[in-house]
């Protein structure tokens, strides 16, 4: 199959839909306030969820918290691209706010869970995936500890759903180290990733 002739210098990349995924306490939430704040002109899909709102979130933004009749609704009406059952809450993504955001022509970046990533590659074939991953099985056993915010069964319940989740690595496009106290330099590496695939020849746009 002969691929098409493109005109180099009327290159235009489609906007692209950017899965940020990886286990509990890798820092997700931080690498996505921080590529909200780099100026960048990114869309952000936000997560609906079940789970109570954590001290310092903020409906909206963090994540739309919704009640367990309100999220069964959205599943009824088939508006959720993915959702997932994720420590006894559910998660799920609007795809109303996924199509309007990649109609505005910016780039779309949403976070999921490792569940949910394998849901969204299939169903959106041209996503790229990123998994975001601690520097040891230590750091991430220490940041899931230090949060302090659930009972030890849970928290052991967290701890080994996090370790089986690590082996799938290999099921993402890209792997960024997220060290501790090197947020910047993990923000720096999503950015290029995404710069980088701007620039590839025949990537297909983004079909929901």
């Amino acid at each position: 199959m002969v691929a098409e002739p493109i005109d180099p210098y009327n290159f235009r990349s489609p906007p692209m839909l950017v899965v940020l995924s990886g286990p509990s306490g890798v820092g997700k939430d931080t690498l996505l306030h921080r590529l909200r704040d780099s100026g960048l002109d990114f869309a952000f899909v936000v997560t609906a969820t079940t789970r109570p709102c954590r001290p310092g979130e903020v409906h909206g933004r963090d994540y739309l918290f919704v009640s367990k009749s309100e999220f069964a609704d959205m599943i009824e009406a088939d508006e959720l691209l993915e959702f997932s059952l994720v420590y006894g809450d559910y998660k799920g993504i609007p795809k109303q706010q996924v199509r309007e955001a990649l109609a505005s022509g910016k780039d779309v970046i949403m976070r999921v869970d490792v569940q949910g990533a394998a849901k969204v590659r299939k169903l959106v074939p041209e996503a790229i995936t990123i998994f975001v991953a601690p520097e040891s099985e230590e750091e991430l056993v220490r940041r899931l500890t230090e949060r302090n915010t659930e009972s030890d069964e849970s928290l052991r319940l967290r701890i080994a759903t996090a370790r089986e989740e690590m082996k799938r690595a290999h099921e993402f496009d890209f792997i960024v180290i997220n060290r501790a106290g090197q947020q910047d330099a993990a923000v720096a590496q999503i950015v290029a990733i995404i710069m980088a695939e701007h620039c590839r020849v025949g990537r297909k746009p983004v079909r929901l």
